[in-house]
Order: structure tokens, then C-alpha cells, then sequence
């Protein structure tokens, strides 16, 4: 390892047992002449480039620098060789054996005899590989957070407990507020949420300090105008400070607007169908009854058919029109008392004449009477009994049990059809959302009926579940609270709101 040909080189060997030192140490040790000329390197160098010592004498080192660090590298040396200057600089050199490069931060300092005189120099090279990953990272994450922070589509805030520490400008422009407000402290999340969201959204906050994030969620902020800004936020804590939260805020008024206008066309156009719907109906009834009197009944017949297809459209207008109601917060309940075991033999009874397919078999019984809206209600066990005869084609009993405690009436109503799979028990009760009839029969209906029934089921402080398994059926159970009549004869579900766009 050294160049023992000339005595100056000679007396720079360290002995044995500093040799083996600096051997053992995890940098990368190197001695150089005044002039720079390598004489000594050790053994860990010596492997890590795959060289022999004199390999890497008289600047065979620079073979190893990546080419983009060695100008430098060779200005940074050159330098501290001219002016005696302690020698500092970071550079990439080349493994030996994977031919990957790593980087190196390279420190040297002179050594002086008693005259001031530089006799060598003495350098280390140590491995910040791991460091510089980090710093990379570390940059890239900057710049990533730069860029986000920098979005014009998505408003990022920085909150500690109720206020809001810090904002991007794209959330300052959508709420209307100013970096001078924002820097005086006058924007607080609470204060900024409408009063109909602010329980959801305190929720929401919980969620986030009990799991790290939150899932995105609907709401309202009250803009600096008073207006109220529909938008969808999540959030995360913040790893570096717990204290502090991270919101992502999307405006969603673009999408709101859409759907309002939706509703709009629905509600409108459930209604304009509705009146020529009810004069066709009449008409069909009257034609039929006055050909039946006149002997012709295969055209009656024909009618009756007929009749059937306008029931079906008027039933799906219905829905439709419903639906439009409860999106705008406007399905009226009347309160009334209502005999719940009258009410299902009722609608047990009606829909036993229309159906010729399945027998309907009630089980239990409910003697109460509990306070709510006996044309809802009505509605909610109809549509259950007759879906679930849709969905059990090949069976041919429906089954209602009913269960009466001293706080709640649970009725369940039960085919033998097709089932639900497991992972779509949550989604059959969104609007619009259909099951497609494993046989890939036709199914008709606009995926409303269920949607109708959970929200008229909520309305009366009930809950609906389902029990379903793939090829055995299903079983819907509805609980209903026995409760005291109210002052006052009506309610409506329209949540009140007060607009100020």
C-alpha cells in the first residue's frame, strides 16, 4: 500500500499499529504530499474502488469521481493545495464492484512542521449516501408541497385546534378572504362552517384525531360575504406536529348546481307527466267498462292490458317525483295514529290481488299503534313486498314476520329469490342504484323504490336492514319507535336552510 522508493514517502508510513487502525475504520482514509500526489490509502479505499494502491497514486483516483462531480472536485483540491486552506467537498465515487456511485463528503487538512511548513496532507472521505437520499427526498417532497400549495383547483389550510394557521391562495379566493385576514388571525374553521354542517364537521374532526385522516366529506363554509360555498374536505395530521391539521378543500358547487338542476328537471318533469298520465287512466277505465257492457271483452281485455303499463309508468313518476322531494329536503309526512296491524293486512291483502305468482304469509303479529304517516307507511311495506316478489321469480311464498317490544315494532319481510351479494347490502338504498337479476332477466323499475323506503323508514326515527345471501333470498327488516303524537298535525322534512349565494 505504500511507496516505500523514496524516504520522504518512507517516513510518512504509519506504524503497524496506526496502519491497522485507519485500516479498520469505516471511512475512507488518504494521505497526500504538499504537492497533492497520493502515498498512502487504506485498505477500506482500496476495496471500495476495487484498486490497488497504485492504481489510485499519481491521480488514478479521478477515475472514479462521476464525471460530473470531478471539475469540481479537482478546482475544490487544487485550491487548498495552493493556499494551504483545509480542504472540504462533496463528490460521487464509483463502486469497485456494483459500479454504482455513492456519495462521499471528502475533508483534508494540512499538516505543519514546527517551522509552519506543510509536511502532508491528511484527508477522510465519509459515506453520506443515506444523508443525501434524505436531502433528496426531503427536496422532493418540498417541491411537491410547493406545488400543491401552488394549485389554483384545490384550497389547502393549516389548522391548530379551531383556527386556521395558514391557507393557500386558491382557499383565500374561494372563500373570499384576504392573506391580511389570514395573518390577523380572523379565519376559524367553526365560524366559517354553515350551522347545519358544523355537527358533521366536528364529527369529521374527531374521526381525524382518533385515525390521522378523515374521509372526505360534504359541507358548507360561510364565505366572508356571507355566501355559503358547497365544497368536499379531508384531511390528515400532520406527522411533524400533532397539534396541527392538514384540510384539502375541492369546490363542489359546479357539481351541486348540476344536480340541482336535475332535480329540477325531474321534479318537473314527474309533474307534467303526472296530469296526462291520470286523464289516459280514466279514459282507459272508461273505455273498457263500456266495452264490457257492449259484449266486447277481448278488446276490454287488450285495455286491461294497457291499464297495467299506465299504472307501471304512473308508479314510476311517482318514485321519481318522490325522489325529487327528498333530495330538496320537501317529502311532506302527515302524523297521525296509525294501526300497524291493519295497515299490513292491508297492504298484504292488495298486493295478494295483483300478484297470481306468489302467496303472501303473515306470521306474528303487531297489535300497536304507533304515531307516523299511514300513506308512507303504506308505501314502504308495498314496495318491499312487491320487490321482493320481483326478485324471487322461480319461488312462491313471501313471508312477513312481526315483532312488537315495549320501545319498537320490527317487521321483516322475506323472499326466496336470488339475493344480494354481501358487498352491496350498503349501495341497493342510493338513488338510482339497481341490482341486476343474477339470471340477467329484466328488471323493471328506475332503482328507486329502496332509496324511498330508507328515507321515509329515517323520517320516522326507524331503521332498515337487510340480510342476504347469494341464491337464498332476502330478508328486509324495518324497525319502527312507538311514539307519542305531536303537537300539531303535520311535519315535513325539509331541513331549513338559509341560502345567501
Amino acid at each position: 500500500m505504500f511507496d516505500d522508493t523514496s524516504p520522504a514517502s518512507a517516513s510518512l508510513v504509519p506504524p503497524l499499529d496506526l496502519s491497522t487502525l485507519l485500516g479498520a475504520i469505516p471511512e475512507l482514509v488518504w494521505t497526500a504530499q504538499p504537492d497533492g500526489r497520493v502515498d498512502y490509502v487504506n485498505v477500506r479505499y482500496c476495496r471500495l474502488l476495487q484498486a490497488s494502491f497504485e492504481q489510485i497514486q499519481d491521480s488514478g483516483w479521478r477515475q472514479f469521481v462521476h464525471p460530473e462531480d470531478l471539475e469540481r472536485t479537482l478546482a475544490r483540491r487544487q485550491h487548498s493545495f495552493e493556499t494551504g486552506e483545509p480542504y472540504e467537498t462533496e463528490y460521487r465515487l464509483r463502486d469497485g464492484q456494483t459500479g454504482t456511485y455513492c456519495w462521499f463528503l471528502a475533508r483534508a487538512l494540512p499538516v505543519r512542521d514546527t517551522a509552519g511548513q506543510i509536511t502532508h496532507w491528511f484527508g477522510i472521505s465519509t459515506d453520506i449516501e443515506k444523508q443525501k437520499r434524505r436531502e433528496e427526498a426531503l427536496r422532493q417532497s418540498q417541491e411537491r408541497t410547493h406545488a400543491l400549495m401552488a394549485s389554483n383547483i384545490i384550497g389547502i389550510i393549516v389548522a391548530e385546534g379551531e383556527e386556521i394557521l395558514d391557507a393557500n391562495d386558491t382557499f383565500l379566493r374561494m372563500t373570499g378572504y384576504s392573506r391580511e385576514d389570514l395573518l390577523q388571525r380572523k379565519m376559524n374553521w367553526v365560524d366559517m362552517t354553515s350551522p347545519e354542517d358544523l355537527d358533521r364537521t366536528r364529527q369529521a374532526h374527531l374521526e381525524l384525531a382518533r385515525y390521522q385522516s378523515m374521509k372526505p366529506y360534504e359541507k358548507e363554509y360561510v364565505c366572508k360575504d356571507g355566501s355559503y360555498l358547497p365544497v368536499l374536505v379531508g384531511g390528515a395530521i400532520l406527522p411533524h406536529d400533532p397539534a396541527q391539521s392538514i384540510y384539502f378543500v375541492l369546490d363542489n358547487s359546479a357539481r351541486k348546481e348540476l344536480e340541482q338542476r336535475k332535480e329540477n328537471f325531474l321534479s318537473m318533469a314527474s309533474h307534467e307527466l303526472k296530469t296526462p298520465l291520470t286523464t289516459v287512466k280514466m279514459c282507459i277505465q272508461l273505455a273498457k267498462t263500456r266495452l264490457v257492457k257492449q259484449g266486447h271483452h277481448e278488446v276490454a281485455a287488450v285495455l286491461s292490458m294497457t291499464e297495467g303499463s299506465v299504472k307501471l309508468l304512473e308508479r314510476l313518476v311517482k318514485e321519481l317525483l318522490d325522489g325529487s322531494k327528498i333530495q330538496a329536503g320537501k317529502l311532506e309526512y302527515v302524523q297521525e295514529p296509525v294501526d300497524l296491524e291493519a295497515l299490513l293486512s292491508e297492504v298484504a291483502e292488495y298486493v295478494q290481488q295483483v300478484s297470481a305468482t306468489h302467496t303472501i304469509v303473515a306470521r306474528g303479529t303487531a297489535p300497536c299503534t304507533l304515531i307516523g304517516d299511514k300513506g308512507r307507511l303504506e308505501q314502504v311495506f308495498a314496495n318491499l313486498i312487491c320487490n321482493a316478489i320481483t326478485y324471487s321469480p322461480s319461488a312462491t311464498t313471501i313471508e312477513i314476520d312481526r315483532r312488537v317490544s315495549s320501545e319498537t315494532v320490527t317487521v321483516s319481510v322475506r323472499d326466496h329469490g336470488v339475493g344480494i351479494p354481501q358487498e352491496l347490502h350498503e349501495k341497493i338504498f342510493e338513488r338510482f342504484y339497481r341490482i341486476s337479476d343474477l339470471s340477467q332477466r329484466a328488471v323493471p323499475g328506475l332503482g328507486m323504490g329502496l332509496y324511498i323506503v330508507a328515507e321515509i323508514v329515517r323520517h320516522h326515527g326507524g331503521m332498515i336492514q337487510v340480510e342476504s345471501e347469494v341464491g337464498k333470498g332476502s330478508t328486509f327488516h324495518v324497525t319502527l319507535p312507538l311514539k307519542r303524537l305531536t303537537s300539531g298535525v303535520t311535519f315535513s322534512s325539509e331541513v331549513e336552510r338559509e341560502r345567501k349565494r
